[in-house]
């Protein structure tokens, strides 16, 4: 991806050649063409379900039994035969290692307890060369108005929001995990506190 422009409140604009007219065509983008084994952290009801391919083996692990039903039901829906739903963790995939194709996440890096630690479990179960797609809401920048906002209602936000933090620095952690190659754009959706957004890749190496 080449680098962002901005957006408006209607408009997500990733570069001058890549305009989307909202969040559910830029998932569509980015999911739209996974194949093989694909596994989704804290997919909860099952949003994205809609834009990935009906051919995928779809893995989902969510931390919360009550979301099973809604997601075997989704899948039925979108025509996704190969399912499995396990409960559990980012920080601890009850997966095998080097197993998985492409692992999903969207919103969820905000709300894992231990980042880092979700960022090597990520990388332990993908396959050599395999990729990590996101879309994740990150702190501003610092010294901005919307950091000051979200410094200062952080403690309340993740109290109420399901451990959401507002100002955790997503980018920084993914250039830090250890990936052979990070690639990820901002951009805006006319949401007070969370927002930036990023979207990109970080893939595995081939060895």
């Amino acid at each position: 991806m080449a680098k962002a422009s901005g957006a408006d409140a209607t408009k997500i604009r990733i570069d001058r050649h890549l305009e989307y007219s909202n969040l559910a065509e830029l998932k569509q983008a980015v999911l739209g063409n996974l194949q093989g084994k694909i596994l989704e952290i804290g997919p909860g009801a099952g949003a994205n379900l809609a834009y990935y391919p009906q051919d995928i083996h779809w893995i989902g692990i969510e931390p919360n039994p009550f979301m099973f039903a809604y997601l075997e039901l989704e899948a039925e829906n979108r025509g996704i035969k190969t399912v499995e739903i396990h409960q559990g963790v980012a920080e601890n995939l009850p997966i095998e290692d080097n197993n998985i194709d492409a692992v999903v996440s969207t919103h969820v890096l905000c709300s894992v307890e231990d980042i880092a630690a979700s960022l090597q479990e990520i990388d332990r179960v993908l396959k050599p060369d395999g990729k990590f797609v996101f879309i994740e809401h990150v702190a501003g920048d610092c010294g901005t108005w919307t950091r000051r906002v979200q410094d200062g209602i952080e403690p309340v936000w993740h109290a109420l929001f399901d451990n959401c933090h507002p100002n955790r620095e997503t980018g920084k952690f993914l250039e830090n995990a250890g990936f052979e190659e990070v690639d990820y754009q901002p951009f805006q959706l006319a949401f007070p506190v969370v927002s930036p957004h990023i979207v990109g890749i970080a893939r595995k190496g081939e060895c």
